[in-house]
């Protein structure tokens, strides 16, 4: 009759009790000795419905109790010690005395240490939401999922849209936290939705806000394109003041890279043909996670209104004139263009991920956009033929560390500076990134290779023998054949018979 008292035992007790049998027989039909019978009988309740009772004792013994207060102290003077690094410092301490197996023991004892005697925690404050009202975006790196395109690291990120609401999602893929990056998020997101929530949230980014001037204690404030951003889609711009307000897509953007980290590791591979191909993979995935919101994206739709017709260019678009270096300069970074623009102003369309150059509505040029701030991207065929004239100008060039196109570049000017002047030298290597660029840079670089490889001094004479720039390509000659309208007759006779 030992062990603990089931609700069961207790119900066949009242059910015998109820009988008018004596305790003693009620008890032993239950299956309970008679002092526990009649407490419950006395208390009216089930054992379910009594509360736990306290218990004082251990189990089993504490093996970390004769250094446990050495571990209190460490833990009270700095609470954020994690309780692998402390079971570390005490195997340190005291030598023989614990072994590694026990670390999981000791972790269990400083977890119930930290929730029984240890410091308070940041308390979260779950808000309501409702639906229609808010969408917040955030960026996010995607780093650490390894994707590849072609076999090359892709290092990207997600502009990462969400409806506090029903949670419904959209992303796109983006390289910086810009001002193009979030425009097209954002507008990507509205666009797939074909509704516009009332208020769009984000953090602090430079993308919508500027910092105060230098000396004023003010906050950040939105610049002008991100408001006129919002304007033009009637949506209240807000920024947060406290991580947990824009909690929502934080917490969405760790379960976005869980959930393609899962589809990867079914798909088996982590490489991709192309961009196009890698971001059709993140569609597809979060259209399945939002077909699981549907009822609840449903509210959202009958309270928000339509999307505007007019949408905008997903491009910022300024005027710059060309230096006399045949550069321009767009968000602090460097560009070379054709040195026929020099001194003329060109358009230029900034995108998230390029940058096209027009003159005169033609376009001139288009390239990818760097990333970061204070970057160059020179291209030497902007401005071989102005250094052909003026060999020297490249021993001091500002950008002479761009001109050099491959590893093997590089090598071949360190070998013309060992074997000739530096005036000899340059002039040497400018010819060299001449015939790179009236001929084919990949032929120059195979050649450079070779007369490398073969270790004897060479100049640019010896890379124009190998690359055969003086061999004219022979033009074959091909006769105009001519036609028989007769042979077609054998079509028309074919028709008369159908």
């Amino acid at each position: 009759m030992g062990g603990k008292v089931t609700d069961q035992q207790v119900r066949k007790l009242m059910e015998e009790n109820n009988k008018k049998q004596s305790i003693s027989f009620a008890a032993m039909k239950a299956g309970m000795n008679r002092r526990t019978a009649k407490k419950y009988l006395e208390l009216g309740k089930l054992p379910s419905e009594l509360p736990p009772a306290d218990r004082t004792w251990r189990t089993r013994t504490n093996p970390f109790e004769k250094h446990w207060s050495e571990v209190e102290q460490w833990l009270n003077n700095a609470p954020e010690f994690e309780a692998k690094f402390l079971f570390e410092q005490l195997c340190e301490k005291y030598p023989g005395i614990y072994q590694e197996g026990q670390v999981r023991t000791f972790q269990r004892h400083v977890k119930q240490w930290r929730a029984t005697e240890g410091p308070d925690k940041e308390v979260f404050f779950s808000q309501k939401h409702y639906p229609g009202k808010l969408m917040q975006t955030d960026f996010t790196h995607m780093n650490s999922l390894k994707v590849t395109i072609q076999g090359e690291e892709f290092n990207h990120m997600i502009c990462h849209c969400v409806l506090t609401y029903s949670n419904w999602e959209w992303g796109r893929v983006c390289f910086s936290e810009s001002y193009e990056a979030i425009k097209l998020g954002i507008q990507s997101a509205l666009v797939k939705l074909g509704r516009v929530p009332k208020r769009h949230r984000t953090d602090g980014t430079s993308a919508a806000t500027h910092s105060p001037r230098k000396g004023i204690n003010q906050k950040r404030e939105f610049n002008e394109t991100y408001k006129a951003l919002m304007s033009h889609f009637d949506m209240k711009p807000e920024m947060i003041s406290d991580p947990n307000h824009n909690a929502d897509v934080e917490a969405l953007n760790n379960v976005l890279k869980k959930r393609v980290n899962q589809h990867l590791l079914f798909r088996g591979n982590r490489d991709f043909k192309n961009r196009e191909e890698y971001e059709k993979f993140i569609f597809e995935i979060m259209e399945k996670a939002n077909s699981l919101r549907s009822k609840r994206l449903k509210e959202e739709f009958d309270v928000m209104k339509e999307l505007p017709v007019t949408l905008l260019p997903l491009y910022t678009e300024t005027k710059e004139k060309v230096r006399k270096s045949s550069t321009i300069v767009i968000k602090r970074n460097v560009y070379s263009v054709p040195s026929r623009l020099i001194g003329e102003e060109v358009t230029v369309r900034i995108f998230e991920d390029m940058i096209h150059i027009f003159y005169i509505n033609k376009l001139q040029m288009q390239i990818e956009r760097l990333k970061g701030c204070g970057r160059k991207c020179i291209n030497y065929r902007h401005i071989v033929w102005s250094l052909m004239r003026k060999p020297g100008a490249f021993e001091n060039f500002k950008y002479r560390e761009e001109l050099f196109p491959t590893i093997h570049f590089r090598k071949a000017f360190d070998a013309f500076r060992g074997w000739y002047s530096p005036f000899i030298a340059n002039k040497e290597y400018v010819q060299t990134l001449y015939f790179a660029a009236t001929t084919m840079e990949s032929e120059v670089e195979s050649a450079l290779i070779l007369l490398i490889e073969e270790g004897t001094i060479f100049s640019s004479n010896h890379v124009k023998d190998l690359i055969c720039i003086d061999k004219k390509q022979v033009i074959p000659k091909m006769e105009t054949p001519k036609v028989n309208l007769a042979d077609y007759n054998i079509l028309l006779q074919e028709k008369e018979e159908m």
